[in-house]
Formats: structure tokens, C-alpha cells, sequence
């Protein structure tokens, strides 16, 4: 039977060599774009992502309730057919910080994300892909929330 002691060490040595291979999980890169998550609306989280002036598009849909019972809790599709996509983001206007999330996507993963996000008040909602060559498009939705969710 093994010691606490004894299991303590194997599992510091499995997660060294795990991080020394790169399978341990990264940490999360809030961090890097502090800039972008501390704006406050569709334009200035773009620049502080280097991303260019963004075009409405079919390629983007964005999917949403009409009314969100919860501003707690609100689902939310994103996906795109464009190729190439490098970023998907979604972004809530009237939130104390636009930018709800950003996911960083690779050719291996199909641009197709679902997340739940917080909405302070009704709001418009968008969806928006950056593609490897820099193109920026976005969906927009109209959700209306009858209790707010953060603030």
C-alpha cells in the first residue's frame, strides 16, 4: 500500500513529464488579452486583437433565444463556413466588458463553437470569425433578457 507521501511524488513526476512532452494543459491567456477583455465595445476589442474593420456576413451564423429567461445563463452557436478561420469571438454591446469570449481555432477544429454567457441587459450579440488572412466577419442578433445576469 502506498504512503500519501509515496503517491504525492508519483504525481509530481507524471505532471513534470507531461509538461516537459507539452501534453499538460496550458493555462488559460486572459492574461494576454487584457486589453481586449476590458473593452468596451465591438471596435476597440477588434484593435486590441489587431483584428481589421469587421463586414457583416451570411457566412457567420449566430445563434441565440429571441428572450433569454436568465442573463445568467444564455446559450449561444457560433459557426461559420468560411475557411482559414484563426478566431471566433462573441461579443455582448451593452456588457461592462464587450468582449464575452475568444476561442483561437487551428484547421484541425471545425468552426462550429457553442458557449453560455452572461448578458447584463438586453443587448446585441455577436458572433465574429477572423480568418488566417486577416479578413474579420460577424453575425449580429438582437436578445432581449427579462433578468440580468451580471453587473
Amino acid at each position: 500500500m502506498h504512503t500519501r507521501r509515496e503517491t504525492l511524488s508519483h504525481s509530481l513526476r507524471v505532471a513534470a513529464l507531461l509538461a516537459a512532452t507539452g501534453l499538460f494543459p496550458p493555462l488559460a491567456s486572459a492574461a494576454s488579452n487584457r486589453a481586449a477583455f476590458d473593452a468596451k465595445n465591438l471596435s476597440e476589442a477588434l484593435k486590441a486583437l489587431g483584428a481589421g474593420a469587421p463586414v457583416e456576413s451570411k457566412d457567420v451564423v449566430l445563434t441565440a433565444p429571441d428572450i433569454a429567461e436568465n442573463g445568467a445563463v444564455v446559450p449561444l452557436i457560433v459557426s461559420t463556413t468560411l475557411t482559414g478561420v484563426r478566431q471566433m469571438l462573441v461579443l455582448v454591446d451593452k456588457n461592462p466588458s464587450a468582449l464575452a469570449a475568444v476561442f483561437t481555432l487551428s484547421d484541425s477544429i471545425e468552426p462550429n463553437l457553442s458557449a453560455r454567457i452572461k448578458m447584463a441587459q438586453s443587448s446585441d450579440v455577436y458572433g465574429v470569425v477572423i480568418t488566417t488572412d486577416g479578413r474579420v466577419r460577424y453575425a449580429k442578433k438582437d436578445v432581449k433578457v427579462t433578468l440580468g445576469g451580471c453587473g
